[in-house]
This record gives C-alpha cells, sequence and structure tokens, in this order.
C-alpha cells in the first residue's frame, strides 16, 4: 500500500470519527430528552410490584409524569422544526444533461476514474469556486425518503473557469472535488451533515423577522436550542470536513495531478480578472440599469488583456488555441445569459427579469449604452447640485448652458467650496439610489415562473454580496467631475466612450485611451487647483467653455 492510499486510508477515518462524534452528540441530547419518561416508568413500575408506596411518592411519580410528558412535547415540537427547516441552498444556473452531454460525460469518467460515485447534477455559479451541494432536502416528493438521503450531491462549477480554462485543465482542477463524492455516500458523514444542516437552517428560522408573536416565540426557541448544539458540534463539523477535505485531495493525486498543479495558476489568474471585470466593468452598467449578458466570455478578453500588460502573465493566452471548457456546453452563450444575471442580482441587486429599466447590454454596445450615459447622467446631476447651491452660470449670455468652466470656476473659488459639493453629490446620489426600484423578483408569468432557475431557493429574496464599500462625497465629486470632462472631450474634441477590459469606462482620444485623468481631476476636486485640469484639457483640444450635452 502506497503512501498516499495509507494518508487516505487515515483521513476517512479521522473523517468517520468525527462524524460518530457528531452523532453521539445527537445521542446524547436525545437522552436528555427521554429521561423524565425513563424515571416515570421507573417509579410506575416500582409502585406496580409495591415498592415506593404511600401519597408521597404517588405524587412524585404523577409530578415526573407530567414533567415528561411537556418535555416530550416541546422535544418533539423542536425535531418536527428542525426537520422541517430549509438548508441554504446557493443560488445557482443549474444544467441538464440534455444540455451539456459532454460536460456530464467528462464528470462521470473523472468519477469512474477516481473511483467514487458521480454527482447527480451540475450547475453553474458566477464566482471562481467549485464545490459540491447537498440538495436532499429539495427532493421532489416523487422520491422516497431513502432515494433522497442516497442521492449524490450537485457539482457547482464557477463559471468563469469554463470560458477561460481548457478541457484538461477544468478536469485536473474538478478532480479534487468530484472525489469529495466518496465521503458524502458513507451513511456515518452523510447522517452527521444533515443533522448540522439541519441545526443550521433551525438557527436562520429562529432570527427570521416577519413572524407574529404565536409563531415567533416557538422559533426563537427552537432557534435557541438549535444553537446550543451548534456550539457542541462546532469542532467536530469542522474537523470533520477537513478530514473529508483532505482524504479528497489525497485521492485525486492519480488523476492529471502534474497538470492540476499548473491549472491552479489559471485559478488565481481567473479569480483576479473575474474581480476586476466585476468591480469595473459590470458595476458600472448596473448602476445605470444595464446588465452585461456575456460575462463570462468577457473574462476571457479581460485576462487575455491582462497577459498583455503583465509580463507575469505572459504565455498564458498561448493555451487558447486548445479546446475552451465551455465547449462542453451545448449553447454557451444561454448559460453565459443566465449567470450573467445571477450575478447582478447577487453582487448589485437587480431584478429577476429584464425590463425598461433593467436591460440586457453585449459589449458591442457598452460604450454608448453605459459609459456615454454614465457620463452624461453624472454631469447632468452635478449641474443640477450646482443650480440648487445657487452657483452662477460660466456664460451670462445663455445661462441656461451647462459648461465644464462652470465647474472649474467654482472649484477652483476660495473658501473650499469642493466639500460642500461633494456633500450635495452625495445627497443626491443618495436620493436617486432611494427613488430607483426596490431590487426583487419581478412579477412573472407562470411559464416564466416555471423556468424560473433559480425555483431552488425559494421565495426568500437572493442574498446580496455587494463588490464594493459605499464612495464617499469626495471620490463621487471626483467621479463627477471626470464625467463632465469626458461629456465634454466627447462634445468639443472628437473624442468617444470606449470599454477598457481592466478599468471598464474609457475615454478614446484619436483611437487611444488616456489614462491620465484622474491626476488633474483630484487636483481640482482636493486641491481647488485647476492648473492640471487645464493643462490636460489644452493637450486633449478640449474646450470647456463649450456647451454640453446632457440626458
Amino acid at each position: 500500500m502506497s503512501g498516499i492510499d495509507v494518508g487516505e486510508e487515515l483521513g476517512a477515518r479521522a473523517a468517520q470519527a468525527r462524524a460518530l462524534a457528531l452523532l453521539r452528540i445527537r445521542s446524547r441530547a436525545l437522552a436528555v430528552v427521554i429521561t423524565p419518561a425513563a424515571v416515570a416508568v421507573v417509579l410506575f413500575a416500582a409502585g406496580a410490584q409495591g415498592h415506593l408506596g404511600g401519597p408521597v411518592w404517588d405524587g412524585v411519580r404523577w409530578a415526573v409524569l407530567g414533567v415528561a410528558v411537556v418535555v416530550l412535547l416541546v422535544a418533539a415540537a423542536v425535531a418536527v422544526a428542525i426537520a422541517r427547516a430549509r438548508p441554504a441552498v446557493s443560488p445557482t444556473v443549474p444544467v441538464a444533461e440534455e444540455g451539456a452531454p459532454d460536460l456530464y460525460r467528462l464528470v462521470r469518467d473523472l468519477a469512474d476514474r477516481l473511483g467514487v460515485p458521480a454527482p447527480s447534477a451540475i450547475a453553474l455559479t458566477p464566482d471562481c469556486d467549485s464545490w459540491l451541494e447537498d440538495r436532499t432536502h429539495r427532493s421532489g416528493k416523487s422520491r422516497t425518503t431513502a432515494e433522497a438521503r442516497n442521492a449524490a450531491p450537485v457539482l457547482v462549477i464557477g463559471s468563469p473557469f469554463l470560458w477561460w480554462m481548457r478541457v484538461a485543465e477544468l478536469r485536473a482542477v474538478l478532480a479534487p472535488v468530484v472525489a469529495g463524492t466518496d465521503s458524502s455516500a458513507h451513511p456515518d458523514i452523510a447522517a452527521a451533515r444533515r443533522f448540522v444542516r439541519g441545526l443550521d437552517a433551525a438557527v436562520a428560522d429562529g432570527a427570521a423577522p416577519g413572524r407574529g408573536a404565536l409563531r415567533a416565540v416557538p422559533a426563537a426557541f427552537t432557534g435557541w436550542v438549535a444553537r446550543l448544539l451548534l456550539r457542541a458540534c462546532r469542532e467536530h463539523a469542522a474537523e470533520m470536513e477537513r478530514c473529508v477535505a483532505a482524504t479528497a485531495s489525497m485521492r485525486a493525486q492519480g488523476v492529471d495531478y502534474a497538470l492540476r498543479i499548473a491549472a491552479q495558476e489559471q485559478v488565481g489568474l481567473a479569480y483576479a480578472g473575474w474581480d476586476r471585470l466585476l468591480t469595473r466593468v459590470a458595476l458600472p452598467a448596473w448602476r445605470m440599469g444595464r446588465w452585461p449578458s456575456r460575462l463570462d466570455a468577457g473574462v476571457v478578453s479581460a485576462l487575455t488583456e491582462l497577459s498583455r500588460r503583465d509580463r507575469l502573465a505572459d504565455g498564458f493566452t498561448s493555451r487558447l488555441g486548445e479546446r475552451p471548457a465551455c465547449d462542453l456546453l451545448e449553447e454557451p452563450g444561454i448559460a453565459d445569459e443566465a449567470t450573467s444575471l445571477l450575478a447582478a442580482r447577487l453582487f448589485h441587486g437587480g431584478p429577476a427579469e429584464s425590463g425598461p429599466d433593467w436591460a440586457p447590454v453585449d459589449w458591442q454596445q457598452y460604450p454608448d449604452e453605459v459609459v456615454d450615459r454614465k457620463w452624461r447622467t453624472e454631469a447632468a446631476r452635478l449641474h443640477r447640485v450646482l443650480d440648487a447651491m445657487g452657483v452662477p452660470p460660466a456664460s451670462v449670455a445663455d445661462p441656461a448652458v451647462p459648461t465644464l468652466a462652470r465647474v472649474m470656476e467654482h472649484l477652483a473659488g476660495p473658501g473650499g467650496p469642493g466639500e460642500e459639493l461633494a456633500a450635495g453629490i452625495g445627497a443626491a446620489v443618495a436620493r436617486d439610489d432611494a427613488q430607483a426600484p426596490a431590487p426583487g423578483p419581478a412579477q412573472q408569468t407562470a411559464s416564466a415562473a416555471a423556468a424560473d432557475p433559480l425555483d431552488l431557493w425559494g421565495p426568500d429574496p437572493l442574498p446580496l454580496f455587494p463588490l464594493q464599500p459605499p464612495r464617499t462625497g469626495t471620490e463621487l465629486l471626483a467621479d463627477h467631475v471626470a464625467a463632465m470632462v469626458c461629456c465634454a472631450a466627447v462634445d468639443t474634441a472628437g473624442a468617444a466612450p470606449g470599454l477598457d477590459w481592466l478599468d471598464g469606462p474609457a475615454l478614446l482620444v484619436d483611437g487611444e485611451r488616456r489614462a491620465d485623468l484622474a491626476v488633474p481631476v483630484l487636483s481640482l476636486v482636493e486641491d481647488g487647483d485647476p492648473d492640471p485640469l487645464r493643462s490636460w484639457l489644452a493637450e486633449v483640444g478640449v474646450r470647456s467653455d463649450k456647451p454640453v450635452r446632457l440626458v
């Protein structure tokens, strides 16, 4: 037996030992519950045999029996509440086997090579991670309890991996994940996981708002009991999962191990590119009521651009001649659109369906639909705030004409007017955000609701994971002044809005991106010094006194 086999066996035994420890905690809780009933049985049995007689012992017997009944009823109610609690499920986009037969074949072949059960299904998530997720508690009524418990977990794959990685790299990265199905099939580990998940769901249900007093008090008590049990389970559960992960990693070392080392570099690169794409490119579009419908395809462009700029990533684009993993999908465009919409809902809180104020946008339309609209919307807001502050126009002849000169003259004036303007911009942005439609599920027809890929999540709102902390007033003012400068450059100097895959909205002058605008804008906003910006405008050929078109 090799060292890997020995390590795998030891890891499996350690995981099983931790699972048994968790089940013993459950058994002890059950023992505590039935103790009053056992004492009552002993007392009544002793009385029936002529022992422990007299009115005092009779009173003790009936008192203990009453306590036992109350404890059993309360325990039964808590057990039912824990059993009915629905553990959290990650929002994902399911991938049907008919829509990705090659991907399912790859995963099953990988499971056969590892000697483990194949996952029951595959789903995509807009994140750079992959894991196994047990969804037996969501099983349909047609399944029996035994079938539901024996069902293999769902394999959740990060969608950026499919578009950036090659087929061999994806197989190598998924090997240790798929190897985890062996532990999921172990009855003790599966039972321990169900126990812990049920407790976790009961705690979440107990803390859920919006219940009346009649339901809130029992739910809070159930949550308190579940919290006590979870506290006792915490160490064993963490160690069990660590042992399971170590065992799966050891088992997977026999499959594409050398390739996995190289593929891990692609995982880190994909994470960096995905994060940059979401925060710099997708987030401005979401704020404008547009959601890019090809985010996964965009991450390939972003990482290709990163490879071109960064010598550390040099050579990674040479892999692009190999077959991409997204070719394992029959219709990758549909999957990309679904995960892109899910990303918008998770990271920004967008609605569930498209509409006039929430429409998809492709990358060719991004400069006009997002960048230009963003600049002009922010420039219009800036002038509205100046109007509310009573700032005089730069042109006396035509006071209704918005110009860049008005903004520059105000910020360069005495008394530090930038702070007041920054506060006004912050308040205006907050008002506009408050007036925006509240995110949430849109009204759907019956057919649309049936086709919703997030049906597994249920009626609860999706969790929101903001990509950036709230911006300060100074940051918002700098963005608005830069937008005003870009509008003036487009209207008076022949510049154009553009898209930079790593930095988002970009100003193109003579077809080349100008990335040197931030420093002169900050000098004006923070220091009240307009000279650096005036020099920049003269170099580009922008007329600050000319009118600018706003939305």
